[in-house]
């Protein structure tokens, strides 16, 4: 039995991906040849997960400290 995944950009949606290395800590890195842009699917922390600096900036304009933010969004401080 085999099991197949389609990938797609995170970005663009698109699934015109090239592999591109790995990183330090061995996760795959991929590049879309479609919006050239780099990226991980799995990230091991949460704060470079796409969307997480909006939210960051978001609590920060509503005068939430670091430790709030690091609550709330689960992040390592």
């Amino acid at each position: 039995m085999e099991h197949h995944q389609t990938l797609g950009c995170i970005r663009c949606g698109k699934a015109d991906l090239q592999k591109n290395g790995h990183s330090e800590n061995g996760t795959q890195r991929w590049h879309c040849k479609s919006c050239n842009k780099y990226f991980q699917y799995d990230y091991r922390y949460n704060a470079r997960k796409p969307g997480v600096k909006e939210k960051i900036t978001e609590l920060t304009l509503n005068s939430s400290g670091i430790r709030d933010i690091s609550r709330i969004l689960q992040l390592k401080a």
